[in-house]
């Protein structure tokens, strides 16, 4: 429990810093941004090379596993549409209800409820002993699918925002020779997988695609540069490891540390609260979401409890599957399915790349914070409804 707390606190933390970082930077507030969004990155590519570890499935017999790739893929959709629909028509003023560019920035921005935090949950799980359950083996499938399901959504979702080019195509190919890549070749590279390796190979997978990014820059301008997110390269990087499982205290400590920092990170990386997102006015574009005006802070809190409520309704789709199993595993797995964390941050991370802001973004990230404090009594509830199912 200390430790989701202490996820929250640094994301808040973070948060804090945010509304006060141009006033203590002052003209190195571009230099100390960079410096800030490299090592977010960073640390995002540690985090999915972590989840792509956890990716492990037996490829003789993937047909088995198409029941649970739907049932994630919707577990992680309802929340999405859910909220993307309450942004729409609940947040923004109606001549915005039929407008492209709301629909588009708000089903990015809307997308950071759909992930599981499967490092948190499956720590939870463990601690509690449910590992040798059923609750917890389905569920580390369904939270590893839907985080996979998340990258490759994000893939169209970027390319929405971005608009038609030719470089849509290439980053298309890019994708799929990934794909391939990861399905080919999964769990066969017995790699160094201590926290100092996998940290190594986040560095070497932001630096080539920041690489790729700076050198079609330079060639065919911003408008046109071609930009791949450590998102899917680095989780692709951890599906074709063969898993080696670390447990020592240090790693653990290490682990949990670079997950704090990014977290930390992530708040830091925040427009301010009041106004519109500075990222914006400087780049003189602003977004249909960062261009709305904030609301007192009643309405935010308003909405974040309504925003948080619709998400994880949305989370109970697993419940009207598994019919073989008792109805208290199936809402357990269900409720198992509440936490966020980490990935959920780093879409809300990247929609800022995008301008997006204003009162969404806010609700967005304390609905994240909500959901971190509540991951305990979640976990719990989820203890308790397996207890009840093993009596019945």
């Amino acid at each position: 429990m200390r430790k989701v707390l202490s996820f929250s606190a640094f994301l808040v933390v973070g948060l804090f810093v945010a509304q006060y970082l141009p006033a203590w930077s002052g003209s190195d507030y571009g230099t100390v941004k960079t410096v800030s969004n490299v090592l977010l990155y960073i640390c995002l590519g540690f985090i999915m090379i972590n989840v792509g570890r956890e990716f492990e499935v037996d490829k003789s017999r993937w047909q088995t596993y198409a029941k649970d790739y739907f049932v994630a893929m919707a577990t992680a959709a309802m929340p999405w549409f859910l909220i993307a629909i309450y942004y729409i028509f609940i947040l923004l003023p109606p001549e915005y209800w039929n407008s492209w560019d709301a629909w588009k920035e708000n089903l990015l921005l809307s997308r950071f409820a759909a992930p599981t935090s499967a490092g948190i949950l499956f720590t939870m799980l463990a601690a509690i002993g449910l590992k040798s359950s059923w609750i917890y083996k389905k569920i580390q499938v369904l939270a590893i699918f839907d985080d996979l399901d998340t990258i490759l959504l994000m893939i169209p979702l970027q390319i929405m925002m971005i608009g038609p080019r030719w470089q849509l195509l290439v980053i298309i190919f890019i994708v799929f020779l990934l794909l391939s890549f990861g399905w080919k070749k999964l769990s066969k590279y017995n790699m160094r997988q201590d926290w100092k390796a996998i940290l190594f190979y986040s560095v070497l997978v932001f630096a080539a695609t920041q690489s790729l990014y700076l050198i079609t820059k330079n060639l065919y301008g911003e408008e046109a540069s071609i930009h791949i997110e450590v998102l899917l390269p680095a989780f692709v990087l951890g599906m074709v490891m063969k898993h080696k499982e670390i447990n020592t205290a240090w790693e653990q400590k290490a682990s949990t540390g670079i997950s704090f920092i990014f977290m930390f990170l992530v708040g830091m990386s925040m427009p301010p609260l009041q106004g519109i997102s500075l990222s914006g006015d400087a780049a003189g574009v602003v977004s249909v979401t960062g261009s709305q005006e904030m609301m007192p802070w009643v309405l935010i809190i308003i909405h974040v409890i309504m925003v948080s409520l619709l998400s994880n309704v949305g989370k109970l789709f697993p419940v009207f599957f598994y019919r073989d199993r008792k109805l208290s595993e199936r809402l357990a797995l269900s409720i198992g399915m509440f936490t966020r964390g980490e990935v959920g941050a780093g879409v809300i991370f990247i929609a800022l790349g995008y301008n997006l802001g204003g009162p969404a973004l806010v609700i967005s990230v304390l609905t994240i914070v909500l959901n971190l404090i509540l991951t305990g009594i979640f976990v719990l509830w989820v203890k308790k409804l397996a207890l009840m199912s093993y009596k019945e």
